[in-house]
């Protein structure tokens, strides 16, 4: 059991479980609402029937806008304080580093949060963290609530012609079913565009120079890294408005307030 006291993030491990029984975790529903049922037997992580962004096997409901907004910024607090215990570099990126962007923060209608880590972490957690359950207690979860680092058995697979596992591991909230997606970000050495060049299974591709050196910073209240060129990618990601465009998914962005409101409120 490993103990730290994090009390910058106000965060608390409480405990680590290794070594989890891989079926006593797959599921704490009566029923499961994964949707493996229907997907291609070659993929390992199945989405939930009800929203894509769940994990069923943990959950049978979306949560309300502000509980899943509080889940969320729990999810990403105690994943970024157990890499950072374990000692293992990671980053945001996609619609993580886009809320970063704006206020330091997860965007509140994008339900799904993206890190990336290099291949030799990912071959690290595979080792040595694959189905350890941790346990924190939070000022948000006085109880505490428990968190499954799971690593896809595909992630040896470095191309992507394995479409179906394109996500390389996900840090999954056991009680309400979110998760973070974790990709790989490998190095092509028959890359036509030389061998600087990262390629993630998902198709998207980069030269290393705008991702490293990594850029420290505050996410959700917690230490955490951004690549180098983050505005370019951000650009070539979603276009040159989405940096400057305060009107959203029925959001609007109050500058003094410094975040984005429902325009229901």
């Amino acid at each position: 059991m490993r103990l730290a006291r994090l009390l910058s993030l106000a965060v608390i491990l409480a405990g680590v479980t290794g070594d989890a029984d891989f079926y006593s975790v797959r599921t704490k529903q009566e029923k499961d609402s994964s949707g493996r049922g229907g997907d291609d037997s070659n993929k390992y992580f199945h989405e939930s029937t009800f929203h894509a962004h769940y994990d069923g096997r943990f959950a049978d409901h979306q949560l309300d806008y502000h509980e899943q907004s509080e889940a969320l910024s729990n999810l990403m607090q105690t994943y970024l304080a157990t890499l950072a215990d374990i000692g293992l570099e990671t980053w945001l990126m996609h619609g993580s580093l886009l809320g970063w962007w704006w206020n330091k923060k997860a965007l509140p209608w994008d339900s799904d949060l993206d890190v990336q880590v290099t291949e030799k972490t990912i071959h690290f957690l595979a080792s040595y963290y694959n189905m350890t359950v941790f346990h924190y207690r939070t000022s948000r979860f006085k109880k505490g609530r428990d968190y499954l680092l799971e690593i896809n058995p595909h992630y040896v697979i470095r191309d992507d012609s394995d479409s179906q596992n394109v996500i390389d591991a996900r840090w999954i909230d056991m009680t309400t079913g979110l998760f973070i997606d974790i990709t790989t970000a490998r190095y092509d050495e028959n890359h036509p565009e030389g061998k600087n060049v990262l390629v993630c299974k998902d198709g998207h591709q980069y030269a290393d120079k705008y991702i490293f050196p990594l850029w420290d910073t505050v996410f959700e209240g917690a230490p955490v890294k951004i690549p180098f060129a983050f505005k370019e990618l951000l650009v070539a990601e979603y276009e040159e408005k989405a940096l400057s465009k305060k009107q959203f998914e029925d959001h609007h962005f109050d500058d003094e307030a410094f975040k984005w409101i429902p325009d229901a409120e």
